[in-house]
């Protein structure tokens, strides 16, 4: 802004606004975390992400894009942004992508998203029982589309497959994969199935 001589004049009321109109709850997205060094021979094997690289972290598991998998650290994020803000948290995004490929039955059996799915939403019942005030969750995405990081139509993330390539070719087919089946029972007994499949 001060490279474009752009200046925001605070107005006396602004101020009694901005105290007055707080936010009511965080919404986050969290798929994976992020490790850093400042060793630059480190830095050269950098991993991608959406906003920001990272380096491998070797006690993790990764996805085929590279990121890794930590639901801990999902339970850690939720508990620290709890701590500083003090307001009720909303996940707005989590989930995996992953190249689905469907068989000649017709099945996506994406037990690898069902994984990561039953990870991430046993470490966020985890950090309700740490005490944070978690108001919903909502996974990354319902129907695959197009990665907002890669472009590709390949990096599918949904419980529902839709028959198109990275070429724009396929018949726009949509097929229920089997974590569509998983996640619909676990809504249905508000993440009981859960306990059930941990304990077994």
């Amino acid at each position: 802004m001060k490279d474009h001589n752009l200046t925001i004049e605070m107005e006396k009321e602004d101020e009694e606004l901005l105290k007055n109109h707080t936010v009511d709850y965080i919404g986050f997205s969290y798929y994976s975390s992020r490790t850093t060094s400042s060793d630059s021979e480190v830095l050269k094997n950098m991993t991608s992400g959406n906003v920001f690289g990272s380096v491998e972290n070797p006690y993790l598991e990764k996805s085929e894009w590279g990121w890794s998998i930590d639901p801990k650290g999902f339970r850690i994020t939720a508990n620290q942004l709890y701590d500083r803000y003090q307001k009720p948290l909303f996940v707005v995004e989590n989930g995996l992508g992953a190249v689905d490929e469907v068989t000649p039955e017709g099945e996506i059996n994406d037990d690898y998203r069902i994984q990561y799915l039953k990870k991430h939403i046993v470490e966020m019942a985890e950090a309700i029982q740490d005490g944070v005030e978690i108001i919903g969750y909502t996974s990354w995405g319902p129907i695959d589309i197009i990665s907002a990081s890669t472009g590709e139509m390949k990096k599918r993330y949904g419980y529902i497959y839709v028959d198109k390539d990275n070429d724009g070719n396929g018949s726009l087919k949509r097929i229920k994969k089997k974590s569509f089946h998983w996640y619909k029972k676990v809504i249905e007994t508000n993440g009981e199935i859960l306990n059930d499949e941990l304990n077994n």
